[in-house]
């Protein structure tokens, strides 16, 4: 009727049934046809079968929704058009209480907003992110830490129509390694790490007492070229390429210089730092000053060379 009165219309879905009785998806453009005097003679009608299209829409859309980790979706304005029954679960709206709704200022803490905004934007320009971590404040107020890829959606045609985010709940992962860094930083032994590139990355609170240097003066600085002194640098970094590639060292003794140029004498065990899925991502060293029992054992055998003598 529309297209009678010269109101064309395009991109209609309906289903059409076939002399088989197998329903078919169609997507219709309707064209007003006119004859030589411009006047309104009819329809014609261009369609196309999207019955594929729709059956994978629709498998897409149950995967999603059933998918054992939770996963949302914006459009190009920000606002939400998927949320599956995981992020049901674990944040606790459901589909109604925040489909249309904006994901960056209804749902995501103050603090954040900015930075989650920018991963957004990005992926609604083609960029995508991953391993983004970020807090959400759950329907019952609890906050909880999400670790999220951030994916560009596009239509059939290769335009961009929104995000899709994929995430995974590490809030028990983020406490464990908290707990972890302060039992590392409350240990009453010195302890060390370093990553892959050899920069240190962990600084006990021993480790400053012993050695001198606060946090700030060894973060981010070559524990071996910087700290270690030149004669035991060689073995010192062999130590550390083996733990590298999974050989951990026991009872290694080397010196260290105090920031105030005092020799220390250190027993070190270098151990393999892995994350959750097994890949080595530095080094962690348990120390102790062992700076007494040498010299108690150098006295011990210069009495005896002296006993003999």
């Amino acid at each position: 009727d529309e297209a009678m009165t010269g109101n064309e219309t395009a991109n209609f879905e309906f289903p059409l049934i076939t002399k088989h009785g197998i329903r078919i998806e169609v997507l219709l453009n309707a064209t007003t046809r006119r004859d030589e005097q411009g006047n309104i003679i009819g329809v014609v009608g261009i369609g196309q079968d999207i019955t594929g299209r729709i059956a994978q829409e629709r498998e897409y859309s149950k995967l999603i929704d059933t998918a054992n980790a939770p996963i949302f979706g914006v459009d190009t304005k920000g606002s939400v058009n998927v949320w599956n029954q995981c992020a049901r679960k674990l944040v606790g709206y459901n589909t109604d209480e925040v489909m249309d709704k904006n994901l960056v200022e209804e749902f995501i803490t103050t603090d954040y907003q900015a930075s989650v905004q920018a991963v957004l934007d990005r992926a609604l320009h083609g960029e995508e992110t991953a391993n983004f971590e970020f807090p959400l404040i759950t329907k019952a107020g609890a906050r909880i830490e999400i670790l999220l890829n951030a994916t560009t959606r596009r239509d059939e045609h290769g335009n961009i129509i929104g995000v899709v985010g994929i995430g995974q709940d590490i809030t028990f992962r983020i406490a464990q390694e908290r707990e972890y860094s302060n039992l590392i930083n409350n240990a009453n032994a010195p302890i060390f790490g370093v990553d892959n590139e050899g920069m240190v990355n962990v600084w006990n609170q021993c480790a400053m007492h012993l050695v001198g240097y606060s946090t700030e003066e060894v973060m981010g600085h070559r524990l071996v070229e910087e700290f270690i002194t030149k004669d035991y640098q060689a073995s010192v970094q062999t130590v550390l390429d083996k733990a590298l590639d999974g050989e951990e060292t026991a009872n290694f003794e080397f010196p260290l210089m105090t920031k105030a140029g005092v020799r220390l004498e250190v027993l070190l065990n270098a151990t393999t730092r892995r994350d959750e899925q097994g890949n080595i991502i530095g080094v962690v060293g348990i120390g102790q000053d062992i700076t007494g029992r040498i010299a108690q054992e150098r006295e011990y055998s210069k009495l005896i060379d002296s006993a003999n003598a």
